[in-house]
Formats: structure tokens, sequence, C-alpha cells
């Protein structure tokens, strides 16, 4: 089983506003990640919340997903993978699809690709590429789990994914909602022109 973990906690102090709650074509950012895993047959979802979680929680249906609270948010973003990769751990996923939620216009079909590819090979990364750049989400093997949760809260992920560079998948897509990056007004602005 492949889960799906939103990282939903931090305090969106460049954008000014909670950003799973900026709306996308009739829905929230939360929202549209939500959908676009459930479409792609992604059935355990766990949303990782700390800032403003109550409000979150009130203004987003998260009915169906396993809600984690990160008390320790303002550490970073480590925090939050590690929250719920924790959290996720008794459901003994093969790998998690690790999205962000300042990144919601990925399709149900670049998903199910990078799923289909994890299945097919099992690789330690799945990352998609398009115009020759990296995005997101990435598919993270469940051999990697116990590295991710013993970082500092200073360490990235990042750092434990390049270790595993060599054996890294790539999926090329046409979408180019991977590489779109929701972190500011202006960013939010281009978004809705679209």
């Amino acid at each position: 089983m492949i889960a799906g973990l939103i990282l939903a906690a931090g305090e969106s102090s460049r954008m000014g506003s909670d950003k799973a709650l900026l709306t996308y074509r009739g829905r929230t950012f939360l929202e549209t990640i939500i959908f676009s895993l459930r479409s792609a047959g992604i059935e355990q979802i766990a949303v990782v919340l700390g800032h403003h979680a109550e409000e979150i929680q009130r203004a987003v249906s998260l009915a169906g997903t396993r809600v984690v609270l990160n008390r320790d948010y303002r550490r970073g973003q480590t925090s939050s993978l590690q929250a719920g990769l924790a959290a996720l751990a008794e459901q003994s996923p093969e790998a998690v699809i690790l999205c962000l939620v300042d990144h919601p216009v990925v399709s149900s079909e670049v998903i199910r690709k990078l799923r289909d590819r994890f299945v097919r090979s099992m690789p330690p990364v799945v990352v998609p590429t398009c115009l020759g750049q990296r995005g997101h989400p990435v598919v993270i093997n469940c051999a990697l789990f116990s590295e991710l949760l013993a970082l500092g809260p200073d360490e990235a992920a990042n750092g434990v994914i390049r270790k595993y560079r060599d054996a890294t998948e790539f999926v090329a897509v046409e979408d180019r909602g991977i590489l779109l990056d929701v972190d500011d007004p202006g960013a939010y602005k281009n978004l809705e022109r679209d």
C-alpha cells in the first residue's frame, strides 16, 4: 500500500495567509491535493497540520484522512515529515507520496504515473520531471523512513534523498503543475490567472 502524506503545518509567512486555505478552481489547496490523491487511487492519506490547525480543520473537509498535529511545526518541514511518517508507520505503507500544500496543481494522472513506477521497480525515490526540472510530489520508499525519522531538527530530508540519487527513478511528465510552488502572493496571482 502506498499512502499519501500532505505537509500543511507551516506558518505561510511569505504568503501572509494559510496556504492550505487558498483556493484553486473552487477548492482549497488542501482539498485539491486530497482530491487528486483519491482520484489516483490513494486511499490512506495523512495530513500534517500545525499553524492554525483548528481553523483549517473547521474550514476544510478532512473526512477520511488522518489528521496529524505537529505541535513543533516551528522547527520546520522536517518535523512535519517526521510526524506524518510516525503516524503512518502503524499502517506499514510500502511508500509515501509526499505532497506539499504549496504545490496544489498536481494532477491525479501524474500521481498515478509515480505510483505505477514505484510499484514496478520499488526504487528508494521516484521524482517527476518536466522540461528537465525536478518537481513534486515525490514517492519515498519505506526503506528510507528510519533515516528520515532520525534526522535532527536542522537537517533537511533532501540530504537523505540525495544519498539515493543513483537509484532514484525519474518520471518525465508534461504537467507543469509539478513545478508550481505557490509560496508568495505573486505566485498565487499567477496561478489565479491560469
